[in-house]
């Protein structure tokens, strides 16, 4: 009797009565819907497992046919998010095709001038005509030849001194005053110096592409080095880590998406710098056949080769990106920051 009283005062004191013994469901809500069952089926698999699940992907069980592997929903969830974006960039393209067309159609002057642009018709039609002959396709293979060489030269250098001097304060010292006085100087004010400098056009349009990619990689490799938590390296140096250890396995992960973003930056101003140095003094090129197009006032070529550049330009960065990925698998697996 005594005992029944402590327990009923002990209720009173905590403040708890257990009227819901099911906490899964309210206490006007009972738990015999299909999808709650499901729910409940699905959490306490997952409790089972011992594997953690968000509610997200909770409810994603519930709803998903029992009689599907897990592989094949998420092979069709990728899918589903693929023709997602291609059919988004579909209708982006699609939509500067069309007003592209409509403008030369129509030859709309409101300040801009569409009279002598060439119709996307035309330039489709300069496509087949060039493509019957080599030229064009040497034209490009010569520029993405070029770009190759120079950015993976600036990728090489640009990351290396830039851990370097991220790193030490001393290599800072004595290597950040004479690169800060280079770095304001555009690649292109380089053509007549590069000319005399190196042996040949082609020797120099790729220094050229060099300094045009070198400096975006350099100072977003250095700000990577510096953003570091000090937290990572003093946790690495007490486990035993020497410093070729600390430099290639704790600062080099941990500066890879600043690194990348410099890449892909540098990617960009390497091919200005190699179609204006083609445009100057190349003799091939994609630039050099854009420029020679401009002068024998060829306007469906002039549009091809702007396109052909873009296309060029995009490829290359999507190898980036792509390489970003297998370098930092943990990004693909992180949460995108709120994208919807």
């Amino acid at each position: 009797m005594r005992a029944a009283s402590l327990l009923d005062v002990s209720r009173d004191r905590v403040g708890y009565v257990p009227d819901n013994p099911k906490p899964l469901a309210h206490a006007d809500e009972p738990l015999e819907a299909p999808a709650a069952r499901a729910t409940v089926t699905a959490l306490t698999s997952a409790k089972g497992q011992g594997t953690p699940r968000t509610l997200a992907d909770t409810a994603a069980a519930a709803a998903a046919p029992s009689g599907t592997p897990a592989g094949l929903r998420l092979l069709g969830a990728w899918v589903r998010d693929q023709m997602t974006g291609w059919i988004m960039a579909v209708i982006s393209i699609g939509s500067v095709l069309l007003a592209w067309h409509l403008a030369t159609h129509y030859r709309l002057d409101f300040y801009v001038r569409f009279g002598n642009i060439p119709s996307p018709a035309e330039v489709f039609a300069k496509v087949i005509e060039v493509n019957q002959s080599t030229t064009f396709v040497t034209n490009i293979g010569i520029s993405v030849r070029r770009i190759l060489y120079g950015f993976a030269i600036a990728a090489v250098l640009g990351v290396g001194l830039g851990m370097l001097i991220g790193r030490y304060r001393w290599f800072r010292q004595i290597s950040m005053p004479a690169l800060e006085v280079f770095r304001p100087i555009p690649a292109i004010a380089w053509v007549p110096m590069s000319i005399m400098l190196w042996p040949s056009n082609e020797v120099s349009i790729v220094f050229i592409t060099f300094l045009g990619a070198f400096f975006p990689i350099l100072l977003n490799s250095i700000h990577g080095v510096e953003a570091i938590d000090p937290v990572l390296l003093r946790a690495a140096r007490s486990l035993g880590a020497r410093e070729p250890t600390l430099l290639f396995e704790v600062v080099l992960p941990a500066a890879l998406p600043h690194i990348f973003t410099g890449l892909a930056v540098g990617m960009g101003v390497a091919w200005v710098s190699l179609i204006a140095a083609e445009m100057i003094s190349g003799q091939f090129g994609i630039g050099y056949f854009t420029w020679e197009a401009y002068s024998l006032i060829s306007y469906p070529e002039i549009a091809l080769g702007m396109i052909t550049i873009g296309i060029l330009g995009l490829l290359c960065s999507s190898a980036i990106r792509q390489a970003a990925r297998i370098a930092m698998p943990w990004q693909s697996s992180a949460s995108p920051g709120g994208r919807s």
